[in-house]
């Protein structure tokens, strides 16, 4: 069976939420509400990854200002990790800077800075490290970088 992108509803929110739980354990996994919180805002983009009907990975952003204000934030992205490897962080992430960029404006995210593999694929998008937020993430206390991906207006203006 192949992956397929679709958008994220509100019968997914309890999935995610399991998801959450064993992908984020000690950093305060988001609930079931805070999934549906973030679908019913009209400037946020969900998307998820689904084989068969199996939701395999789920990814989120907010489209923020418009015009020369506009920038998106990458708000959550994580993967079963019985599917980790198989290239669908990379596909949900591709969805969400598809949407950053007609959007326009930088797309900012916050990730652990122990994270090497979520680290490396940001990167590989064109995300670098601007800052690091101290003690971020709770309740481990966790610190997190906040990285950056310029507009592809700016990208392809340097």
């Amino acid at each position: 069976m192949s992956i397929v992108l679709s958008p994220l509803t509100p019968a997914d929110a309890e999935r995610c939420a399991e998801l959450e739980e064993v992908l984020f354990p000690g950093d305060d996994p988001w609930t079931a509400q805070a999934f549906l919180s973030e679908l019913a805002a009209p400037h946020n983009h969900y998307v998820a990854a689904r084989e068969g009907d199996s939701l395999l990975g789920y990814a989120g952003i907010a489209l923020l200002g418009s015009g020369s204000t506009a920038e998106s934030e990458v708000h959550t992205i994580g993967v079963d990790p019985s599917a980790h490897r198989r290239g669908i962080g990379g596909a949900l992430m591709n969805d969400l800077l598809a949407a950053a960029d007609r959007h326009g404006g930088p797309v900012f995210l916050e990730v652990r800075t122990d994270n090497v593999p979520a680290i490396e694929l940001y990167a590989r998008e064109g995300f670098e490290v601007v800052g690091t937020r101290r003690k971020y993430y709770q309740p481990s206390g966790a610190d997190a970088y906040t990285m950056r991906r310029p507009s592809r207006s700016e990208g392809e203006s340097s």
